[in-house]
């Protein structure tokens, strides 16, 4: 294996062959490489856990959309703070579709 590091000696990158900028050989069982690649699967699934939030949210303000449009509940029955939040939402997302800023495919939020 081969990194890269910056100004503190920390590893910024890894390579399994030398590039330009992973110059340095390092043992695989390096503990600061193991360190490193640990912290980086940390951060992908923090990612994918927080793409995973934003597309559940989605799915709970369909999931309203469709209690409300059947009357199982009234908009008014939410809390005042609930309200205020899927109004927000509600505009930005019109506001962002109408101007088509992501073209036609798919809306953006």
């Amino acid at each position: 294996m081969y990194v890269q590091r910056d100004a503190d000696e920390r590893i910024l990158s890894v390579s399994r062959m030398p590039t330009a900028e992973c110059t340095e050989p390092v043992a695989a069982d390096d503990s600061e490489l193991l360190q490193f690649l640990s912290e980086v699967r940390e951060d992908d699934e923090r990612a994918r856990l927080q793409q995973s939030d934003l597309d559940f949210v989605r799915v709970l303000e369909d999931v309203l959309d469709l209690l409300m449009d059947k009357g199982v509940i009234s908009f008014t029955d939410l809390p005042e703070a609930a309200r205020r939040k899927i109004m927000q939402r509600q505009s930005l997302r019109r506001r962002y579709n109408d101007v088509d800023l992501v073209g036609d495919d798919e809306p953006l939020i």
